[in-house]
């Protein structure tokens, strides 16, 4: 019976790693097609020969994506490295520091999640006009870079499980809010910053329509708005567009690869709490 139910457990696991990998797999065979290939062949059939044609033309030919991977590279890193810091920050104030209104604080900036992000559009478009900084850099990142209400709620949670004698112990020893903050916080926080690093990097990565909005031509174009105009450049010639796509996910998964240890810490931390 155990055995049985083991079995149908994989099965199931397995189907749904099929359903989940198959548009991805799809996308990498197609993207090693020549148009040829693809208007002659099956969808499913592998190319006979397998080409980098499409790859050399979005890395060195007429239709570089290298400007906008750089740039996006550029924001990612910008934001993820704001988000955390200001994340860091504010949830140990709300954790660990008593001051008139704390919770309320918290609780009315963590409301701000139900707020569409829609919504805020026009009046941050707005903002940033007034300031002279739309279509620049810092145009891009800065609505983003001062942390995000689900990273403090999250760091917030795991600040306030941490036991207090180890705090105690840390005054102690004569250590105020940023010596305790850094050796006995952010070390027992990492499997916790490692997710949030993700999901901050992929949400950020594939962020269209903040870049499509405040940015206009080339010089700031982000690596999604590149592959959309891409796409509708091109519509008629997938295989271009599928190695377009698979370039901009390519270093997604890479992190992920990396961060995956982390990732699963996180949750069991999580779970035993």
């Amino acid at each position: 019976m155990i055995m049985r139910r083991a079995v149908l457990t994989y099965l199931a696991l397995s189907l749904a790693a099929v359903v989940i990998l198959a548009p991805y797999l799809m996308s990498v065979q197609t993207s090693v097609k020549t148009p040829r290939q693809f208007a002659q062949q099956p969808p499913l059939a592998p190319p006979r020969p397998p080409t980098g044609e499409n790859y050399a033309e979005l890395t060195v030919g007429g239709h570089t994506l290298i400007p906008p991977l750089v740039i996006t590279v550029q924001v990612v890193l910008v934001v993820v490295l704001g988000q955390l810091v200001c994340s860091v920050l504010a949830a140990y104030a709300f954790a660990r520091l008593d001051f008139p209104g704390r919770d309320a604080i918290f609780w009315v900036y963590l409301a701000t999640l139900m707020v569409p992000a829609v919504a805020v559009l026009v009046p941050r478009f707005v903002l940033l006009s007034e300031a002279g900084l739309v279509n620049t850099f810092w145009g891009i990142v800065l609505p983003s870079m001062f942390g995000s209400p689900y990273a403090i709620f999250l760091l917030r949670q795991f600040f306030r499980a941490v036991p207090q004698e180890l705090l105690d112990a840390a005054r102690i020893d004569g250590a105020g809010h940023p010596r305790v903050l850094r050796h006995v916080m952010l070390p027992l926080s990492r499997p916790v910053l490692a997710t949030l690093l993700i999901i901050t990097a992929v949400t950020h990565w594939n962020d269209f329509l903040w870049p499509l909005v405040v940015t206009s031509g080339a010089r700031w174009e982000v690596l999604t708005v590149a592959v959309a105009g891409l796409q509708s450049q091109y519509q008629g010639n997938w295989t271009l567009v599928m190695a377009a796509t698979t370039l901009a996910t390519m270093p997604l998964l890479v992190l992920f690869t990396i961060f995956q240890k982390h990732i699963v810490k996180s949750i069991t931390i999580t779970g035993m709490k």
